[in-house]
C-alpha cells in the first residue's frame, strides 16, 4: 500500500484556467489504435512550435522541471471533448497527479479510473501552491493520498475524493482492477443466477449449434 498512498516529486504550475482536452492532446495524435505514444501529443502547441522544435520558455521543457510528476493547473482543467487519450498522454509523460481548483466532469472520471489523481482544493490553496512551484527550490509536493491532503514546504490542503477512488488509488487498481476485486462475489451471483434460471444457461451457443 505505501506506493500508492503516497505521490510526491517536481511539481509545476500551468496557470491556465479552462485548459481544455483539445489542448492537453490534440486531435493528430488520436489516429492510433492503442494507447502507445501519446507521451509525444502532451501540450503539443504549447510546448513545441510550429517546426516542432521545443520552446525553451515553456515549463515543462524547462530543465529546473524535468521529471515532473504533479501539475498546478487553474481552474476546470480537463474542460471539453471527452477523449481519454489526454489522460493516457499525461500519465505516459509521467505525471501522477493534477493538483486545481476544479476540473472537467468528465475528465475527472477519466483521469481516477485510470489511475491518475486529480486533487481538487480550494482556489486560494491553488494560488498558493502555484507560487510555491514557480518559485526556483520550491517545486516539489508531496500528495499523501491516505490522508488526503497536499503539502508543499509551507503549506497544506486537504480534498476530497470519493470512497470507492480512495480504494483504488490506495489499492493501486484502475477501474478493471477494481472490479476484478468483487471477482469471488461476481461468480457467486452467476452461479445464483443459473441456478435459478438455468433454461437461459448457454442459449446463444446452442442456438447457433442448431443452425
Amino acid at each position: 500500500m505505501a506506493e500508492h498512498s503516497t505521490i510526491e516529486g517536481v511539481a509545476a504550475p500551468l496557470p491556465i484556467s479552462n485548459l481544455d482536452t483539445d489542448q492537453i492532446m490534440p486531435k493528430q495524435f488520436l489516429r492510433g489504435i492503442d494507447k502507445a505514444g501519446l507521451d509525444r501529443g502532451l501540450l503539443y502547441d504549447m510546448r513545441f512550435d510550429p517546426q516542432g522544435r521545443a520552446r525553451p520558455d515553456f515549463v515543462l521543457n524547462r530543465p529546473e522541471y524535468a521529471g515532473c510528476r504533479i501539475l498546478v493547473g487553474g481552474p476546470n482543467f480537463g474542460c471539453g471533448s471527452s477523449r481519454e487519450h489526454a489522460v493516457w498522454g499525461l500519465m505516459q509523460f509521467g505525471i501522477r497527479a493534477v493538483v486545481a481548483p476544479s476540473f472537467g466532469e468528465i475528465f475527472y472520471s477519466n483521469a481516477m479510473n485510470n489511475g491518475l489523481l486529480l486533487a481538487e482544493v480550494e482556489e486560494a490553496d491553488a494560488l498558493r501552491f502555484m507560487d510555491e512551484v514557480a518559485t526556483p527550490g520550491g517545486n516539489r509536493l508531496s500528495i499523501d493520498v491516505a490522508a488526503l491532503t497536499v503539502r508543499s514546504a509551507a503549506h497544506a490542503a486537504a480534498f476530497p475524493m470519493l470512497p470507492m477512488h480512495h480504494r483504488m488509488f490506495l489499492n493501486g487498481w484502475d477501474l478493471v482492477g477494481a472490479s476484478v476485486a468483487h471477482d469471488d462475489a461476481i461468480r457467486a451471483f452467476e452461479a445464483a443466477h443459473w441456478r435459478r434460471q438455468p433454461w437461459l444457461q448457454g442459449v446463444a451457443a446452442k442456438t447457433r449449434a442448431r443452425l
